[in-house]
Protein backbone atom coordinates (compact mmCIF):
# COMPACT_ATOMS: atom_id res chain seq x y z
CA UNK A 1 0.00 0.00 0.00
CA UNK A 2 1.27 3.83 -0.80
CA UNK A 3 3.03 4.97 2.46
CA UNK A 4 1.38 8.24 1.73
CA UNK A 5 -2.20 6.72 1.90
CA UNK A 6 -0.67 5.49 5.07
CA UNK A 7 1.06 8.26 6.52
CA UNK A 8 -2.58 10.43 5.67
CA UNK A 9 -4.80 7.35 7.64
CA UNK A 10 -2.47 7.77 10.78
CA UNK A 11 -2.95 11.22 10.60
CA UNK A 12 -6.51 10.98 10.78
CA UNK A 13 -6.27 8.49 13.64
CA UNK A 14 -4.14 10.70 15.39
CA UNK A 15 -6.15 13.77 14.94
CA UNK A 16 -9.56 11.61 15.51
CA UNK A 17 -7.83 10.14 18.77
CA UNK A 18 -6.55 13.38 20.15
CA UNK A 19 -9.94 14.78 19.45
CA UNK A 20 -11.63 12.98 21.77
CA UNK A 21 -9.17 13.40 24.12
CA UNK A 22 -9.78 17.20 24.79
CA UNK A 23 -13.28 15.46 26.65
CA UNK A 24 -12.04 12.39 28.53
CA UNK A 25 -8.75 13.85 29.77
CA UNK A 26 -10.83 16.39 31.06
CA UNK A 27 -13.41 14.14 33.06
CA UNK A 28 -9.89 13.45 35.23
CA UNK A 29 -8.87 16.95 35.95
CA UNK A 30 -9.11 18.46 38.12
CA UNK A 31 -10.95 16.25 40.66
CA UNK A 32 -8.71 13.45 40.62
CA UNK A 33 -5.80 14.30 39.26
CA UNK A 34 -4.09 17.88 38.38
CA UNK A 35 -2.50 18.68 34.90
CA UNK A 36 1.07 18.22 36.27
CA UNK A 37 0.64 14.98 38.04
CA UNK A 38 -1.49 13.73 34.91
CA UNK A 39 1.54 14.49 32.27
CA UNK A 40 3.72 12.56 35.37
CA UNK A 41 1.46 9.65 34.53
CA UNK A 42 1.21 9.83 30.79
CA UNK A 43 5.25 10.53 30.49
CA UNK A 44 5.62 7.14 32.54
CA UNK A 45 2.92 4.99 30.86
CA UNK A 46 4.58 6.47 27.26
CA UNK A 47 8.49 5.68 28.31
CA UNK A 48 7.33 1.82 29.54
CA UNK A 49 5.61 0.83 26.33
CA UNK A 50 8.11 2.17 23.98
CA UNK A 51 10.98 0.56 25.56
CA UNK A 52 8.86 -2.33 25.83
CA UNK A 53 8.14 -1.98 22.53
CA UNK A 54 12.05 -1.44 20.91
CA UNK A 55 13.40 -4.24 22.47
CA UNK A 56 11.59 -6.17 19.81
CA UNK A 57 13.29 -4.14 17.22
CA UNK A 58 17.22 -3.79 15.99
CA UNK A 59 19.10 -1.58 18.18
CA UNK A 60 20.28 1.85 16.74
CA UNK A 61 22.45 4.09 18.00
CA UNK A 62 22.09 8.20 18.09
CA UNK A 63 24.28 9.67 16.72
CA UNK A 64 26.33 11.94 18.91
CA UNK A 65 26.04 14.96 16.48
CA UNK A 66 21.95 14.30 17.21
CA UNK A 67 21.74 14.67 21.12
CA UNK A 68 20.99 18.54 21.21
CA UNK A 69 18.06 18.00 18.44
CA UNK A 70 16.82 14.69 20.19
CA UNK A 71 16.90 17.38 23.59
CA UNK A 72 15.34 20.38 22.15
CA UNK A 73 12.77 17.74 20.43
CA UNK A 74 11.97 16.18 23.90
CA UNK A 75 11.75 19.82 25.50
CA UNK A 76 9.15 21.13 23.64
CA UNK A 77 6.83 18.31 22.67
CA UNK A 78 7.21 16.41 25.61
CA UNK A 79 7.74 19.01 27.89
CA UNK A 80 6.26 22.46 27.39
CA UNK A 81 3.49 21.24 25.16
CA UNK A 82 2.20 18.38 26.86
CA UNK A 83 2.24 20.44 30.43
CA UNK A 84 1.11 23.73 29.17
CA UNK A 85 -1.88 21.53 27.63
CA UNK A 86 -2.74 19.44 30.58
CA UNK A 87 -2.63 22.31 32.64
CA UNK A 88 -4.47 24.50 30.38
CA UNK A 89 -7.18 21.92 30.10
CA UNK A 90 -7.09 21.62 34.03
CA UNK A 91 -8.12 25.37 34.21
CA UNK A 92 -10.08 25.76 30.93
CA UNK A 93 -12.83 23.45 29.19
CA UNK A 94 -12.54 21.20 26.24
CA UNK A 95 -14.00 23.09 23.65
CA UNK A 96 -12.15 25.76 24.01
CA UNK A 97 -8.89 23.76 23.99
CA UNK A 98 -10.02 22.08 21.18
CA UNK A 99 -10.88 25.52 19.53
CA UNK A 100 -7.37 27.14 20.23
CA UNK A 101 -5.17 24.35 19.46
CA UNK A 102 -6.79 23.77 15.88
CA UNK A 103 -3.92 27.13 14.92
CA UNK A 104 -1.40 24.59 14.89
CA UNK A 105 -1.40 24.89 11.40
CA UNK A 106 -0.88 28.56 11.61
CA UNK A 107 2.17 27.88 14.20
CA UNK A 108 3.73 25.19 12.01
CA UNK A 109 3.39 28.28 9.03
CA UNK A 110 4.83 31.30 11.27
CA UNK A 111 7.81 28.90 12.34
CA UNK A 112 8.62 27.66 9.32
CA UNK A 113 8.63 31.25 7.81
CA UNK A 114 10.83 32.52 10.49
CA UNK A 115 13.29 29.46 10.85
CA UNK A 116 12.94 28.19 7.34
CA UNK A 117 12.55 31.39 5.34
CA UNK A 118 9.62 29.80 3.62
CA UNK A 119 8.15 32.41 1.69
CA UNK A 120 4.89 34.61 3.40
CA UNK A 121 2.08 35.22 1.08
CA UNK A 122 -0.19 38.30 2.19
CA UNK A 123 -3.26 35.70 2.63
CA UNK A 124 -1.35 33.98 4.75
CA UNK A 125 -0.24 36.45 6.90
CA UNK A 126 -4.11 37.60 6.80
CA UNK A 127 -4.59 33.84 7.72
CA UNK A 128 -1.73 33.83 11.03
CA UNK A 129 -3.59 37.31 11.75
CA UNK A 130 -7.37 35.82 12.13
CA UNK A 131 -5.79 33.18 13.53
CA UNK A 132 -4.82 34.83 16.38
CA UNK A 133 -7.70 37.15 16.74
CA UNK A 134 -9.72 33.79 17.11
CA UNK A 135 -7.73 32.71 20.29
CA UNK A 136 -7.38 36.21 21.72
CA UNK A 137 -11.26 36.72 21.65
CA UNK A 138 -11.67 33.02 23.90
CA UNK A 139 -9.25 34.69 26.20
CA UNK A 140 -10.59 37.75 26.62
CA UNK A 141 -13.78 37.39 26.22
CA UNK A 142 -14.96 34.22 26.89
CA UNK A 143 -16.11 34.27 30.46
CA UNK A 144 -18.17 31.25 31.40
CA UNK A 145 -16.68 29.20 33.90
CA UNK A 146 -17.99 26.33 34.83
CA UNK A 147 -16.91 24.95 38.41
CA UNK A 148 -14.40 22.39 36.68
CA UNK A 149 -12.67 25.28 34.69
CA UNK A 150 -11.55 27.45 37.14
CA UNK A 151 -9.62 29.93 35.55
CA UNK A 152 -10.37 30.00 31.66
CA UNK A 153 -8.79 32.79 30.79
CA UNK A 154 -5.10 31.40 32.14
CA UNK A 155 -5.76 28.05 30.48
CA UNK A 156 -6.50 29.50 26.78
CA UNK A 157 -3.59 31.25 27.32
CA UNK A 158 -1.54 28.29 27.90
CA UNK A 159 -3.53 26.40 25.07
CA UNK A 160 -1.81 29.10 22.79
CA UNK A 161 1.45 28.27 24.17
CA UNK A 162 0.71 24.22 23.45
CA UNK A 163 -0.10 25.01 19.63
CA UNK A 164 2.84 27.33 19.72
CA UNK A 165 5.47 24.74 21.49
CA UNK A 166 3.76 22.07 19.28
CA UNK A 167 4.37 23.50 15.85
CA UNK A 168 7.62 24.09 16.62
CA UNK A 169 8.04 20.07 17.55
CA UNK A 170 6.45 19.16 14.10
CA UNK A 171 9.11 21.16 12.50
CA UNK A 172 12.45 20.20 14.63
CA UNK A 173 11.03 16.30 14.90
CA UNK A 174 10.65 15.87 11.20
CA UNK A 175 14.19 15.70 10.64
CA UNK A 176 14.82 13.18 13.30
CA UNK A 177 11.88 11.14 11.85
CA UNK A 178 13.36 10.77 8.98
CA UNK A 179 16.36 9.06 10.47
CA UNK A 180 15.91 7.16 13.28
CA UNK A 181 13.10 4.14 13.26
CA UNK A 182 10.06 5.71 15.12
CA UNK A 183 9.50 3.39 18.18
CA UNK A 184 13.25 4.11 19.24
CA UNK A 185 12.79 8.16 18.56
CA UNK A 186 10.40 7.97 20.67
CA UNK A 187 11.68 6.24 23.31
CA UNK A 188 14.16 8.30 23.88
CA UNK A 189 11.69 11.36 23.66
CA UNK A 190 9.48 10.29 26.12
CA UNK A 191 12.06 9.47 28.61
CA UNK A 192 14.02 12.61 28.17
CA UNK A 193 10.83 14.77 28.57
CA UNK A 194 9.93 12.62 31.52
CA UNK A 195 13.55 13.79 32.89
CA UNK A 196 13.02 17.23 32.03
CA UNK A 197 9.31 17.78 33.19
CA UNK A 198 9.90 15.73 37.16
CA UNK A 199 10.71 18.65 38.99
CA UNK A 200 7.32 19.69 37.61
CA UNK A 201 5.01 16.94 37.61
CA UNK A 202 6.46 14.97 40.60
CA UNK A 203 4.72 16.94 43.15
CA UNK A 204 1.24 16.84 41.90
CA UNK A 205 1.72 12.94 40.96
CA UNK A 206 2.09 12.31 45.09
CA UNK A 207 -0.71 13.92 45.77
CA UNK A 208 -3.15 12.30 43.82
CA UNK A 209 -5.14 9.65 46.23
CA UNK A 210 -5.21 6.26 43.96
CA UNK A 211 -7.35 4.77 46.39
CA UNK A 212 -9.98 7.17 45.74
CA UNK A 213 -10.02 6.66 41.84
CA UNK A 214 -13.30 5.10 40.48
CA UNK A 215 -13.31 2.67 37.71
CA UNK A 216 -14.44 4.97 35.13
CA UNK A 217 -11.76 7.18 36.17
CA UNK A 218 -9.33 4.71 35.61
CA UNK A 219 -11.07 3.58 31.89
CA UNK A 220 -10.29 7.96 31.00
CA UNK A 221 -6.48 7.53 32.67
CA UNK A 222 -6.37 4.40 30.20
CA UNK A 223 -7.51 6.09 27.06
CA UNK A 224 -4.79 8.97 28.01
CA UNK A 225 -2.06 6.80 28.32
CA UNK A 226 -2.77 3.76 25.45
CA UNK A 227 -4.58 5.85 23.16
CA UNK A 228 -3.59 9.87 23.24
CA UNK A 229 -0.27 9.20 24.56
CA UNK A 230 1.34 5.86 22.64
CA UNK A 231 -1.33 5.26 20.02
CA UNK A 232 -1.24 8.89 18.79
CA UNK A 233 2.26 9.77 18.97
CA UNK A 234 2.92 6.26 16.64
CA UNK A 235 0.49 7.43 14.08
CA UNK A 236 1.48 11.25 14.12
CA UNK A 237 5.34 10.10 14.26
CA UNK A 238 4.73 7.97 10.98
CA UNK A 239 2.85 10.92 9.59
CA UNK A 240 5.48 13.05 10.20
CA UNK A 241 7.71 10.83 8.28
CA UNK A 242 6.01 10.75 5.46
CA UNK A 243 4.24 14.12 4.99
CA UNK A 244 5.30 17.65 5.16
CA UNK A 245 4.72 19.44 8.02
CA UNK A 246 2.15 21.90 6.15
CA UNK A 247 0.20 18.97 4.52
CA UNK A 248 -0.20 17.14 8.40
CA UNK A 249 -1.22 20.17 10.12
CA UNK A 250 -4.72 20.44 7.64
CA UNK A 251 -5.90 17.80 9.49
CA UNK A 252 -6.48 19.44 12.85
CA UNK A 253 -9.81 20.63 10.73
CA UNK A 254 -11.08 17.37 12.04
CA UNK A 255 -9.97 18.12 15.33
CA UNK A 256 -12.26 20.97 16.45
CA UNK A 257 -15.65 19.46 14.25
CA UNK A 258 -15.01 16.08 16.21
CA UNK A 259 -14.12 17.64 19.33
CA UNK A 260 -17.16 19.95 19.62
CA UNK A 261 -19.30 17.44 19.03
CA UNK A 262 -18.14 15.08 21.27
CA UNK A 263 -18.08 16.99 24.06
CA UNK A 264 -21.34 18.14 22.99
CA UNK A 265 -22.50 15.02 23.30
CA UNK A 266 -21.67 14.08 26.17
CA UNK A 267 -22.77 17.45 28.11
CA UNK A 268 -19.20 18.16 29.17
CA UNK A 269 -19.24 21.72 27.31
CA UNK A 270 -21.67 24.28 25.62
CA UNK A 271 -21.30 26.83 22.96
CA UNK A 272 -22.06 30.34 23.18
CA UNK A 273 -21.02 33.70 20.90
CA UNK A 274 -18.07 34.13 21.30
CA UNK A 275 -16.73 30.65 20.96
CA UNK A 276 -18.66 30.21 17.36
CA UNK A 277 -16.66 33.27 16.31
CA UNK A 278 -13.79 32.11 17.16
CA UNK A 279 -14.38 29.18 15.47
CA UNK A 280 -14.85 31.36 12.22
CA UNK A 281 -12.04 33.12 12.77
CA UNK A 282 -9.51 29.95 13.69
CA UNK A 283 -10.85 28.23 10.49
CA UNK A 284 -10.70 30.98 7.79
CA UNK A 285 -7.11 31.26 9.49
CA UNK A 286 -6.29 28.02 8.98
CA UNK A 287 -7.94 27.98 5.38
CA UNK A 288 -5.89 30.49 4.48
CA UNK A 289 -2.67 29.73 5.56
CA UNK A 290 -2.64 26.10 4.72
CA UNK A 291 -3.78 27.35 0.91
CA UNK A 292 -1.75 26.46 -1.90
CA UNK A 293 -0.78 29.37 -3.97
CA UNK A 294 -1.44 29.09 -7.90
CA UNK A 295 1.22 29.93 -9.80
CA UNK A 296 1.75 30.63 -13.23
CA UNK A 297 4.71 30.84 -15.78
CA UNK A 298 4.89 32.74 -17.95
Amino acid sequence: MDKRFLAIFAALGGTTIYALNHTIAKGVMPNYIQGFGFIMVRLIGGTALFWLLSLFLPKQPIARADYKHFFRAAFLGMGINMLAFFKGLEYSTPINSTLIITTTPIMVFLFSALLLKEQMAQYRVIGVFLGFLGALSLILFNQYAPPNAPNIALGNFLFVVNASTYGLYMIYVKPLSEKYNTIHLLKWLFLIGLIISSPLTIPEFLAVDWQQIPLPIWWRISFVVLGTTFMNYLLMMYAIRHLRATTLSVFTYIQPIMGILFALAVGADTMNATKWVAVGFVLVGVYLVTKRERLSKI
